[in-house]
């Protein structure tokens, strides 16, 4: 038998460096997080020194470690409360087109200063590496597509220009939007301006804007850092994206910075009037001038009346959680495929017929998924809702303990809500207590099943309380929770002698 051939040296070497860059080189606190050797390029974050890719072990899926550096540790350490109050506002930032902070906790061992937070990991890169690739296949870019991505972009400003007070991004370029695989977007480095405006100037050495880099400097305002920031500030950066996704990209004097007059020429390039007005209100030089995000999502361009199927599919996702997981399919089953669905008398010849046997019901759960996912935002219907964000979130300081690296972490917040709810309750041996037992289905199709003795004092509302504070269910979910455990309690004790 002859000898299998040896591996080629190159082959070995690539081996060797996919080994080296899964190798684990510190954990979380709690464990729950594990960072890799690998470094990702999420957009040049500003103010962040190094990210690297991370495992989520409890969820299975790959996140962001980011670490932002301090070189004065007295000066950390005397502002940790500060810093831990403007982390604890970010978590709260919760919508489908923000890059998503899971976790954040605070390093100030004798080494090293260091804030550590996850974030989401967008899979496909940047707008502007998306662009590029684009242009370079000699593609142009699809109008419906431009129209979805703006929609997609106005809802998270509209969402953080709500919140109050408004929180100002004031660092929205190509490079810090970003696109998820299946056509999402979401916008990243939320945090930088929260953080860097809120930080005492003793602390603001790493703190760097996308200002610093001549690529960048055309997506912002003439009246940056001469006038107070305003939500104006995030509609012209947002107004240069638009732009530069029209287009596919604005030519630059070499590598240094886009010129007044590559702006001009692209601009001028827009055959879409619509578009080409859309855009220059949102640079116009004024800020005052510049209307709001929300406003921008009525704007003839973008705004369409929405459908009734994704109305209706909004409101199948709202109330999920009463309903089977599997219910289109287990519909679609018992429905007569040749059975008329909709119908349109003509005044001459016989009426237009559609039969449910031309919807495709795996079209159908594509379409679910989308929506689900954010893609199809009704943010243009919506008012505009303030979410408040406390100035102080943190208990006492003799009662809430440093979430540093030698300490545990805290409980985690559920992020993920519940689709649909299962209980069933049964008597103890001795009588003298229920066994509770609860299936949870959550969003992202993991199952949660939890068990309790409840006793006689317990009620619904104080169960669902502590299943929201233990992490184990998410706040808005709290009410339907414990709705649905109260008429569960009333049907099996009623039906008890």
């Amino acid at each position: 038998m002859a000898a299998p051939e040896p591996v080629p040296r190159r082959g070995r070497e690539r081996e060797d460096e996919s080994e080296d860059e899964s190798d684990i080189l510190e954990e979380s606190p709690c464990g729950r997080w594990q960072k890799r050797r690998e470094q990702v390029n999420q957009g040049n974050m500003p103010g962040v020194q190094s990210t690297f890719l991370a495992m989520d072990t409890e969820e299975g899926v790959e996140v962001v470690w980011n670490e932002l550096h301090f070189s004065d540790r007295k000066a950390f350490s005397a502002h940790e409360e500060k810093i831990q109050t403007m982390f604890e506002q970010l978590a709260l930032v919760d919508h489908p087109n923000i890059v998503k902070l899971h976790k954040y906790w605070l390093d100030a061992s004798e080494a090293r200063a260091r804030v550590v937070f996850i974030t989401e990991y967008v899979s496909s890169g940047s707008l502007k590496q998306f662009l590029k690739k684009t242009k370079k296949n000699h593609k142009a870019m699809n109008a419906r597509a431009w129209k979805r991505w703006c929609t997609q972009i106005l809802s998270a400003l509209s969402f953080l220009h709500a919140c109050s007070p408004p929180i100002i991004h004031g660092n929205l370029t190509s490079d810090t939007v970003f696109i998820q695989h299946n056509g999402l977007i979401k916008i990243g480095s939320v945090w930088h301006r929260i953080f860097s405006n809120a930080l005492p100037r003793d602390l603001r050495s790493p703190i760097r804007v996308e200002r610093e880099e001549p690529r960048n400097l055309h997506f912002f305002p003439p009246e940056y850092g001469e006038v107070a920031d305003g939500t104006a500030v995030d509609i012209f950066s947002f107004g240069m994206c638009a732009l530069e996704m029209a287009v596919l990209e604005i030519q630059a004097n070499g590598d240094t910075r886009v010129t007044e007059e590559a702006i001009a020429r692209a601009r001028h390039s827009l055959s879409d009037p619509n578009m080409r007005e859309f855009i220059l209100s949102c640079l116009a030089r004024d800020p005052a001038r510049r209307p709001s995000a929300h406003s921008l999502l009525f704007h003839r361009v973008l705004f369409e009346v929405h459908s009734l199927k994704l109305l209706a599919a909004h409101c199948f996702i709202q109330h999920q959680y009463l309903m089977p997981e599997n219910v289109v399919e287990e519909k679609t089953k018992a429905m007569d495929l040749h059975a008329v669905l909709a119908e349109m008398p003509r005044p001459r010849g016989p009426p237009l017929q559609w039969r449910y046997s031309e919807v495709s019901y795996l079209e159908l759960d594509k379409f679910l998924e989308d929506v689900r996912n954010g893609i199809y935002p009704l943010m243009n219907f919506a008012a505009a809702r303030p979410l408040g964000l406390p100035r102080v979130l943190a208990p006492p300081p003799e009662e809430a303990p440093k979430a540093k690296t030698p300490t545990p972490e805290p409980f985690d917040s559920e992020t993920r809500k519940v689709v649909q709810m299962q209980c069933n309750l049964e008597r103890s041996e001795d009588k003298a207590r229920w066994h509770l037992t609860l299936l949870l289905v959550l969003e992202d199709r993991l199952h949660r099943q939890l068990t309790y003795d409840l006793l006689p004092t317990d009620s619904a509302q104080d169960l669902a309380a502590e299943l929201v504070h233990y992490g184990f269910v998410h706040e808005e979910d709290r009410t339907k929770l414990a709705a649905f455990l109260d008429s569960t309690f009333l049907k099996y004790r009623g039906a008890q002698p």
